[in-house]
């Protein structure tokens, strides 16, 4: 048996980030992930400078060997309609290939790694967790995303009772010829908004690599929804004709629409397997890093005393970070009168400017998460 103070599920940016902090502080980590690393992951792939931040990453380091695309500016429209074009004078965000981000993430955590590790059992023996009948811990972290299964293990009911968003995209590496006649400026992500508002398209250029995608809080028909969007993009010349690969899917949910317990009896959820997502956007990253960071925080202030009175803390501490969940709607389905009104806000240029991009897509209203305290 394999013993430690800590094992986490899910080695992406929220395990990654969590293992680091816990690692600096003394504890022993486990780290499993069913992958080995670097992965392909499904993910836009852009990061704000408040992540960097909170993360304590040198850029010129990163971008030593990465893909790291400054983002100045933003195009957004409805799919259909003219877009609106914002600029900024400073770089606002980053695009990343996940690929990369995530492994750097895992390398520099300096835990115990155990890739290719899927989860097939889980108990509880006298306040330990036992994995697979070879790890054990007396504090078990679930970050496996949306379909964790610690997130199951504490009751989740994935694809019954929630509601997640469901997304489709590809990234590939364009050719010569590609990348000479792609219009798409890489410093400058393209968002398009659906006609009845249930999830938005994007293009996004990364040096030479083209990610394409669409998200929707509807699951029904999806893939006719991509493959119009995608169409609609060609007819516009923005995207090549021979987009090479299929497109992969994904789910997590919104912050507002998880019914998910971010905690019980020595576990904690962190990440997309707590569904952190930022409502309006999306956004999983910097939720999915600050939720790890508060986590280790409530963890190191326990002081290995993982009884729910001591880990409740977390909760709260999402809380305060994320706000209050308003009450679920019934109907996710906009009205007539709201995509109307949505149709004459997008087009204008301070809307798209303040709310759209600063307030949803950049939170620029919130300041990074540094300098946790431990008690």
């Amino acid at each position: 048996m394999e013993k430690s103070d800590v094992i986490i599920i899910g080695a992406g940016p929220a395990g990654s980030s969590c293992a680091r902090q816990l690692h600096q502080h003394g504890l022993k980590v486990s780290l499993l992930d069913k992958s080995q690393f670097p992965r392909n992951k499904v993910c836009a792939g852009w990061v704000t400078p408040e992540v960097m931040q909170s993360l304590d990453i040198d850029l010129d380091d990163y971008a030593s060997s990465r893909v790291l695309q400054p983002i100045r500016s933003f195009r957004t429209s409805r799919i259909g309609s003219r877009d609106v074009y914002t600029q900024y004078d400073d770089v606002v965000s980053y695009g990343i290939r996940r690929s990369e981000f995530d492994h750097y993430l895992l390398e520099r955590s300096g835990v115990e790694c155990h890739m290719n590790e899927p989860v097939k059992s889980i108990r509880r023996d006298n306040n330990i967790w036992i994995i697979n009948d070879h790890f054990s811990a007396p504090l078990l972290i679930g970050a496996g995303g949306h379909f964790c299964p610690v997130a199951r293990h504490l009751g989740a009911h994935v694809g019954a009772s929630e509601a997640p968003v469901t997304a489709q995209e590809v990234e590939f590496e364009m050719t010569e010829q590609q990348s000479k006649s792609c219009p798409v400026d890489a410093e400058t992500p393209e968002l398009f908004f659906t006609p009845d508002l249930k999830g938005y398209g994007w293009v996004f250029r990364k040096g030479n690599f083209l990610n394409i995608g669409l998200g929707r809080q509807d699951r029904n028909k999806l893939s006719m929804h991509v493959d119009n969007f995608i169409n609609e993009l060609k007819r516009a010349g923005r995207v090549p004709e021979n987009i090479p690969g299929k497109l992969n899917g994904h789910a997590y949910l919104l912050y507002n629409d998880a019914p998910r317990r971010v905690y019980d009896d020595g576990v904690l959820l962190i990440g997309d397997s707590a569904g952190l997502a930022y409502q309006q956007s999306g956004e999983g990253i910097r939720p999915a890093i600050e939720s790890a960071l508060l986590a280790a925080k409530t963890i190191i202030d326990a002081k290995g005393n993982y009884s729910p009175a001591h880990l409740a803390g977390y909760e709260t501490a999402l809380r305060q970070r994320f706000g209050d969940k308003m009450l679920p709607q019934k109907n996710h389905s906009p009205s007539r009168l709201k995509c109307l009104l949505a149709g004459i806000l997008l087009r204008s240029k301070w809307f798209a400017r303040h709310i759209v991009i600063n307030r949803w897509f950049l939170h620029q209203q919130q300041a990074a998460l540094t300098d946790l305290k431990h008690t």
